[in-house]
């Protein structure tokens, strides 16, 4: 789970949402659906480690997109308002982290205003 964190202070003065396209990565995306940690935390709710993830994004204030052609996924990616993530597991998965492969540094916060004045 890549997370840009510090730019939530920019989001809030500008009024914008934090967006998480795709979040659960994709065919064949191991990390995130069988992620032991996510695993366990949704077995104390009785939901998936993809659930777990998609309402520690919405738990967040984050809007989360995530994709998939199968009825039953979509079904359980909408099945996340029934539940309240605690304190101590939001901090667990949160410690998950992982750098961003990408070359752009979002959380640059000249970067962000930077997307809010030209395409905002």
């Amino acid at each position: 789970m890549a997370q840009q964190n510090g730019i939530e202070s920019i989001h809030s003065e500008t009024d914008t949402k934090i967006m998480a396209w795709g979040p659960l990565g994709g065919e064949g995306a191991d990390g995130v659906v069988k992620n032991p940690i996510l695993e366990a935390v949704g077995a104390k709710y009785g939901k998936t480690a993809a659930q777990v993830a998609l309402r520690w994004l919405t738990q967040r204030g984050i809007v989360a997109l995530p994709k998939s052609t199968h009825v039953e996924r979509m079904e359980q990616n909408l099945s996340i308002f029934d539940f309240h993530l605690a304190d101590e597991d939001m901090a667990q998965i949160a410690a998950l982290n992982q750098q961003d492969a990408g070359f752009i540094n979002f959380s640059d916060p000249d970067f962000v205003k930077y997307l809010i004045e030209n395409y905002g």
